[in-house]
């Protein structure tokens, strides 16, 4: 990790969460690519062999993360969101262009790389919110990934509402607003996505916290899936429109209630009272004893047990907060559960047991989603949206799912172990 800074405070890292919310509802353009193929296809006069080609250039650019991967303990987080910007704004810009026909004649191998240059951004913006935010929330990583990555997987549905709602089904604003909207909208956030120094994670406020957000996450997910029902079913005019799209707003920054909760009503700091003069009858003389010294001496065994475990606590804990400050660098093998280098990954069981499920998981979903708007056509659907947003609502689901029992049985682990 870079030498750099720490935000101080008890807020930042939740005004870091709060911001990161926003980067990965941004870092989903890679799931639109059902929105506006079908525009690609018939402007560009492509056949369905090269949509599916195109759809395989946006999974790669989507996945491959490695570099992202090495640079995110190399530079800081703003770093990563700038070349994540400027490759949204350079790939995006091409399938622009190739749409509105303002540059005609593009070939085909330049959409094809344009569109990994595009996608490839999401990389380099998850990447950057979802390692900060880990670090920032040391004792809290499956919770803080799972929200996180809930947001980042209902973010196609958070594009369909705007298609629908904001930009009348238009494909070339479509492309428009992920060329320009997304660069905007990651250097606003830019700030606010900084190592902070790590929460606790030991207050009874933090557990409340987390739950605000995963309730607010599924809230959003719910109302999307509602909306582009409804949507659907009725023609709603301009008005209704903007009502909805404000209330997807309020629900998109409701997350930022709760470092707006800690600054308005901060939550009272235990003090250190000091003795005072009046117990000084309650001091032994020397070679004296009290009666309450044998109540208050524990016995050896109890002592040794106890100390035990505190100092193993206290020693996981503190290594926890000084990895995540970047104060301290590891040199023995990292454990199961800890940060590992690239050479040490590839040789362990676990990575290839990750990457042949993520193959077949992952693999299985973008290949549905590649082709959402073929599948559409072949059951009669005029568009896409419906599916989808079904298709976000259900990848929302399983990832803040996988993320709270994660951490559930991660913690139901500690427990069992101490």
């Amino acid at each position: 990790m870079p030498n750099i800074a720490l935000k101080e405070g008890s807020r930042p890292p939740w005004v870091g969460l709060a911001a990161a919310v926003w980067v990965l509802i941004a870092a989903g353009n890679g799931s639109n690519f059902a929105l506006y193929s079908p525009s690609l296809k018939s402007v560009l006069g492509l056949n369905q062999q090269q949509i599916t080609i195109l759809g395989v250039a946006n999974d790669i650019g989507e996945n491959v993360g490695l570099l992202p991967g090495i640079a995110c303990n190399k530079f800081p987080p703003w770093a990563l969101l700038s070349v994540g910007c400027v490759f949204c704004f350079l790939g995006y810009g091409v399938l622009w262009l190739a749409v509105t026909q303002t540059v005609i004649g593009l070939p085909y191998w330049l959409i094809w790389v344009a569109l990994v240059v595009a996608t490839n951004s999401t990389t380099w913006f998850g990447t950057a919110v979802l390692v900060t935010n880990m670090r920032n929330f040391p004792f809290s990583r499956g919770t803080v990934s799972g929200i996180l990555k809930g947001y980042a997987g209902i973010a196609a549905a958070v594009y369909t509402a705007i298609y629908i709602l904001v930009l009348k089904d238009s494909d070339s604003k479509l492309l428009l607003l992920l060329t320009l909207g997304i660069p905007i909208l990651c250097l606003a956030m830019m700030y606010f996505i900084r190592p902070c120094t790590p929460a606790s994670g030991e207050e009874s406020s933090d557990h409340a916290h987390f739950i605000f957000s995963q309730v607010a996450s599924v809230l959003l997910a719910l109302y999307l899936l509602i909306t582009t029902i409804i949507s659907d079913v009725v023609s709603l005019n301009d008005t209704v429109s903007c009502i909805l799209v404000l209330i997807l707003v309020i629900v998109l920054i409701s997350p930022l209630a709760i470092p707006v909760k800690m600054t308005l009503f901060p939550a009272a700091k235990k003090r250190n009272v000091p003795p005072s003069d009046s117990s000084d009858h309650l001091v032994p003389k020397e070679g004296e004893s009290t009666p309450t010294d044998s109540l208050l001496t524990p016995s050896s065994s109890t002592t040794n047990l106890g100390s035990f475990y505190e100092n193993e606590d206290a020693l996981d804990a503190d290594m926890l907060l000084a990895v995540g400050e970047g104060a301290v660098k590891k040199r023995r093998r990292p454990r199961r559960g800890e940060d590992f280098k690239i050479r040490e990954a590839i040789i362990k069981a676990d990575f290839w047991l990750l990457w042949i499920v993520s193959f077949l998981g992952i693999g299985a979903g973008v290949t549905v989603l590649n082709n959402l708007a073929q599948i559409g056509v072949a059951f009669g659907l005029e568009n896409t949206t419906l599916l989808l947003t079904l298709f976000s609502f259900c990848n929302f689901v399983g990832r803040i799912g996988s993320g709270a029992v994660s951490e559930h049985f991660v913690r139901s682990l500690f427990v069992a172990l101490t």
